[in-house]
């Protein structure tokens, strides 16, 4: 019987990465490979990378520096850069770091298998083009393993809106969406080996209009008939764009059951000078109107978005404008980040602030994200909730799991819960975690 190789995949960034790597992890099936958790243990590693951090290249670079002791005490050993940064810098990789021997674009990676042969022949590999054919269509079905009780499906991927800041158009592409019918069967065969909840992902996700039997689909139609899967018990998607909620979305807030009281929804700023600097396409007043319409949709929804201080050209009084709208939202969590530049984009040929400018104005912005986040925690407590158990906790007798809210909960439970929801008591916050017991 032959000895399976082992791959070791790392994966940087958003949640479409980790499920990329699961699909690449499943394409070197095919050539033999298993999976292992330790670089050390690997006939392959793969580096599955995020381009939107700052000096998100060099990173890269430093890690396959580490990487130079392992190659030198396995010659075998084979290393690939796939993700953004692989698109963004190409053959740049194969030219900067020799022991790599495969660059591997986001929308190439069903050819992994070709380009592992091409590798284990001797042969530097490369892909990183937009190729014609779905890569779904290429990677096929989904291994029948089981597995845990939550699950990422990507639905759409690539952006058209050319945020001034943004890499995303560059190295994922133009807008594209699955066809309905592939993603309602990817689910159900995710519910046939134990998923419980379903993230549905895209880089623009409720920009969604994929082929559906009876025509163009929305990401509330979509999401309506998922939510008829026998077992699936939960939906949730990320990350959305404000001139992208289209109404029926917002209604399938209030009326679709399976739909998680969480929305993530950037608005980045608050000026809406920065706003059309960024390219945005709305005001601070449109967002704060749609986020209005939500709430009266889905009252107790717990919303998240992302903010940017010190993109260029930002003014005090830009700032303040950004800080206001952050009190009249009332935020449940948030990310922010100081701004930088992205080569290729627009933004990163303007006049940048200085450095301490930037690091006093995040400063400031995450104090208050904190607190309304420390608030929306606290207002938690006495009320009960649905949790999906989805682990071990760090307490003997103790599991982990996610409320409808998104928040972590931590209760003392026998182990057969894993994998189920129960109505939790929610008896104590801390700032990014629950504490409760069993209701009933």
């Amino acid at each position: 019987m032959t000895t399976p190789k082992k791959l070791y995949v790392k994966t940087y960034g958003c949640q479409m990465n980790v499920y990329d790597s699961e699909r690449m992890a499943e394409a070197l099936g095919a050539s033999g490979y298993v999976t292992t958790d330790t670089p050390e243990a690997a006939d392959m590693i793969l580096l599955n990378t995020c381009h939107i951090r700052e000096k998100a290249a060099e990173k890269v670079y430093s890690e396959l520096g580490r990487l130079k002791g392992l190659k030198s005490a396995n010659p075998d050993l084979k290393i690939g850069v796939a993700g953004c940064v692989a698109q963004a810098e190409g053959a740049e990789i194969l030219r900067r770091q020799p022991l790599v021997d495969l660059v591997v674009g986001p929308q190439s990676y069903h050819r992994l298998p070709e380009m592992e042969a091409k590798a284990r022949s001797g042969e530097k590999a490369l892909d990183t083009d937009f190729p014609e054919e779905d890569k779904f269509d290429r990677l096929g079905g989904r291994r029948k393993a089981p597995r845990g009780p939550t699950a990422f499906l990507t639905v759409q991927e690539g952006c058209d809106k050319f945020c001034a800041f943004c890499v995303v158009p560059y190295t994922r592409g133009a807008e594209v969406s699955r066809p309905a019918s592939r993603i309602l069967d990817e689910a159900r065969d995710l519910v046939d080996r134990g998923v419980r909840e379903i993230t549905l992902l895209g880089q623009n996700v409720n920009a969604y209009h994929g082929d559906g039997p009876d025509g163009t689909w929305g990401l509330a139609r979509l999401i309506r008939e998922l939510a008829k899967i026998d077992g699936l018990d939960r939906l949730r998607y990320t990350t959305s764009h404000p001139n992208d909620m289209e109404d029926d979305l917002i209604a399938a807030h209030g009326d679709c059951p399976e739909l998680m009281p969480y929305l993530h929804l950037p608005v980045q700023s608050g000026s809406d000078r920065i706003l059309k600097a960024m390219n945005r396409k709305h005001t601070a007043d449109q967002y704060l109107r749609l986020i209005e319409r939500i709430r009266a949709a889905r009252p107790d929804i717990l919303l998240s978005g992302d903010f940017i201080v010190g993109f260029p050209g930002e003014t005090a009084e830009d700032f303040e404008a950004t800080m206001a709208l952050v009190r009249a939202v009332g935020y449940g969590q948030c990310y922010s980040f100081k701004y930088s530049p992205r080569p290729g984009t627009p933004a990163a040929e303007r006049d940048q602030l200085a450095e301490d400018v930037k690091s006093d104005r995040l400063a400031r912005l995450q104090a208050l994200l904190n607190a309304q986040q420390e608030a929306a925690q606290q207002a938690m407590v006495g009320r009960s909730v649905g949790v999906l158990f989805e682990k071990p906790g760090r307490m003997p007798g103790q599991l982990v799991g996610k409320s409808d809210h998104l928040q972590a909960v931590h209760v003392e439970a026998p182990e057969e819960w894993l994998g189920r929801i129960a109505r939790v008591e929610i008896t104590a916050a801390a700032p990014n975690s629950l504490a409760g017991r069993l209701a009933g």
